[in-house]
């Protein structure tokens, strides 16, 4: 009986708080309120672009180490609008900000479940790294840059220019390829098919000089050809890295065109697909 009447006592003593709380907001903070929130907003684009438009132009190797500064401060923006609604509407006080804590705690899981899920996952990914702005990831079926890092998600531009948003609470539920990590550099693996009785050593020999005199290669790090035999042909992969990860695909394309002109001119076999069976 004690206990429930100390508990009735405290819901009558947190009401009554809540209530003056809410006696104190006037049409003065309201419109104080909705112009923090304007400057939040524009406040996250104007950092945007001065961190964008910085990256570009410190040297190519400090790029990304700009860039990946983005998130910071768009939640150090937050930060100090989130504190200043606070404080203007809360007086940022014990006795004010307590009886809500529980009230605003449940609220807010309810109706933004999803939303604080994604949050969470998002706080997390700063510290686990396992994607940054200027990284080429896959997630799921989407393959891209990071091109922007939000509190709710991030945002990937797509070899095909498309836009796709893409929620942190992904980090829970699918795996996350980043070709990358946070360097200038990201792997290109592409792959050729020859007849079996093609001269082995001059493939070698052609995809390896094809990758080390393209001038999007970049030459400190490894250039390695591989192979694999297949029941209808022998398959090789040239494995070497951009000296910048956006050029992947006009990179991909340069030893494509190169190598398959120098295939020519050898006269090196192709495979000959045995035909389909329709019985």
């Amino acid at each position: 009986m004690f206990v429930s009447g100390y508990l009735l006592q405290l819901d009558a003593s947190n009401s009554e708080k809540i209530s003056r709380l809410i006696d104190n907001i006037t049409l003065g903070k309201v419109i104080q309120g909705v112009l923090l929130v304007v400057l939040a907003y524009w406040g996250q684009i104007f950092v945007a672009k001065i961190i964008n438009w910085l990256a570009e132009k410190v040297p190519l190797k400090y790029r990304l180490k700009v860039k990946q500064s983005l998130p910071f401060w768009r939640a150090f923006v937050l930060g100090i609008v989130g504190v200043s609604l606070i404080n203007l509407f809360l007086n940022l006080s014990a006795d004010n900000i307590l009886p809500l804590t529980g009230t605003i705690a449940v609220a807010l899981g309810f109706a933004f479940k999803d939303y604080a899920s994604s949050v969470i996952a998002g706080v997390l990914a700063l510290f686990e790294n396992p994607y940054q702005v200027g990284d080429r990831v896959k997630i799921g079926d989407d393959y891209g840059e990071v091109i922007s890092y939000g509190l709710r998600g991030i945002m990937l531009q797509t070899p095909d220019d498309n836009i796709v948003t893409i929620p942190h609470n992904k980090l829970w539920t699918e795996s996350i390829s980043n070709a990358n990590k946070g360097n200038l550099e990201a792997q290109t693996v592409i792959s050729f098919y020859f007849s079996h009785d093609v001269d082995i050593e001059n493939v070698f020999y052609l995809l390896y000089r094809v990758a080390q005199t393209s001038k999007y290669t970049q030459l400190n790090l490894p250039i390695l050809v591989v192979m694999e035999e297949k029941p209808w042909a022998t398959y090789f992969k040239l494995k070497c890295y951009p000296i910048d990860a956006r050029d992947e695909f006009i990179y991909q394309t340069d030893l494509v065109r190169r190598a398959k002109r120098y295939f020519q001119r050898d006269n090196l076999p192709y495979p000959i697909l045995p035909p389909l069976d329709n019985n």
